[in-house]
């Protein structure tokens, strides 16, 4: 596949075309030779089959691909396929259209996919019977991991990471996210000396915290090769110099490749408390996942445990949209049977929200945090007061289950 390939293929279906017509090889085979040559595709030989007793399959071979017609006559129905490919590519949908206006059919349902090099799309679940898509510019990493399947590519949004087709984080919008998730959590905390990160594999959450004035960070993340592809890829995190460094306890910040339960019950017997604790992984599922069990209640009760006096735990939690929203609502509960103070946070530019437990009973934390803010060594881009303040306000389909 060459660096010009690309192609056009439409996908189509005729309903209530007169039984008739659905017959007739004759005008069929017309109405789609003339729809290819109105088009502009060039037609190489064109074969057909009239089936006993009833039904037609007509097949143009062309110079960008081809393209077919088969009828059912009993139903009224034709099932039409064009592959355009070159500098024609386009072509393919016009030809539907023209043969579309031959055959009058009453329905039409029609499926336009783009192929080739430079054509890869990730389509990302947001909801039942909903996804996103994303067009990859350039695929830079493309691999299974022991435990995920990444991709690093290039998208309108930067340079994006994905693991089993959900968007991590991207290159324009990672800040949003960091910040979201970890300058509440700063402001809400008593101190900042210890900070325990888990997941969050790029590596932007342990050094927004050195950045914020902690002085030991534990990253922990079981995916050694997402961590390491990640450093040597992105254009935010860790660089792979960094990371050798953290691998190796140099500095502030010390990588440990383990599982997040172990980490915390060897943490939990070696007596070590943190003023901060984050999961930032990838998205609890609705349904049965095996990481799900690290957003579950034991798990944040063994993270609970992990606090120093006035320590915060953060969490990714989900969505507040209302076609995702349940992980959001699970989060919530489970949040308020654990911690006396609990806080959300909802970016004002991205569809995220997080949520922050702390275990002693705070009145009300916003006025605290925001005054912290603004004496916070690490000088946050995307989070104000005023943000922080919107930013805690729970949807009501949340403030409705209290």
């Amino acid at each position: 596949m060459t660096a010009e390939f690309t192609g056009w293929h439409v996908l189509a279906e005729f309903g209530g075309v007169d039984a008739t017509l659905c017959n007739d090889l004759e005008r069929l085979e017309s109405a789609l030779r003339e729809s290819l040559i109105a088009a502009g595709v060039t037609i190489c030989d064109v074969v057909h089959k009239q089936f006993d007793p009833q039904g037609v399959t007509v097949l143009a071979l062309l110079s960008e691909s081809h393209a077919s017609i088969h009828t059912y006559p009993e139903s009224g129905d034709i099932f039409v396929d064009v592959f355009t490919c070159g500098s024609i590519g386009a072509g393919a949908t016009k030809a539907v259209d023209e043969l579309r206006d031959k055959l009058s059919p009453k329905q039409v349902r029609m499926q336009v996919v783009q192929r080739g090099h430079g054509a890869e799309k990730i389509r990302e679940p947001v909801g039942d019977g909903l996804t996103r898509t994303w067009d990859l510019r350039e695929v830079i990493v493309d691999t299974h991991t022991p435990y995920q399947h990444m991709v690093i590519a290039r998208t309108e949004q930067g340079i994006s990471l994905f693991s089993d087709d959900d968007r991590q984080s991207t290159e324009f919008s990672q800040l949003t996210y960091h910040e979201a998730m970890m300058v509440p959590a700063f402001v809400l905390a008593e101190k900042l000396d210890r900070v325990l990160i888990i997941g969050s594999g790029e590596g932007v959450a342990s050094q927004m915290s050195v950045a914020a004035g902690a002085i030991r960070v534990d990253h922990v993340d079981i995916d050694q090769l997402e961590v390491e592809l990640c450093a040597e890829h992105l254009p935010y995190g860790y660089t792979s110099n960094e990371l050798a460094d953290a691998v190796k306890g140099e500095g502030p910040i010390t990588v440990h490749y383990a599982d997040g339960w172990d980490f915390l019950a060897n943490a939990q017997e070696s007596g070590t408390r943190y003023d901060v604790i984050v999961i930032d992984l990838p998205d609890e599922r609705v349904e049965d996942a095996q990481h799900n069990r690290l957003y579950e209640s034991e798990f944040l009760s063994r993270c609970r445990e992990l606090l120093a006096p006035g320590g915060v735990l953060s969490a990714q939690a989900g969505c507040a949209t209302m076609w995702r929203n349940e992980t959001l609502k699970r989060s919530w509960q489970r949040f308020h049977e654990q911690f006396g103070t609990v806080v959300l946070y909802t970016s004002d530019e991205h569809e995220w929200s997080f949520l922050f437990g702390r275990n002693e009973k705070v009145g009300d934390p916003v006025p605290g945090m925001t005054d912290r803010l603004v004496t916070l060594p690490y000088r946050p881009e995307t989070i104000d007061a005023r943000a922080l303040v919107r930013g805690s306000i729970e949807p009501y389909a949340l403030r409705a289950r209290q």
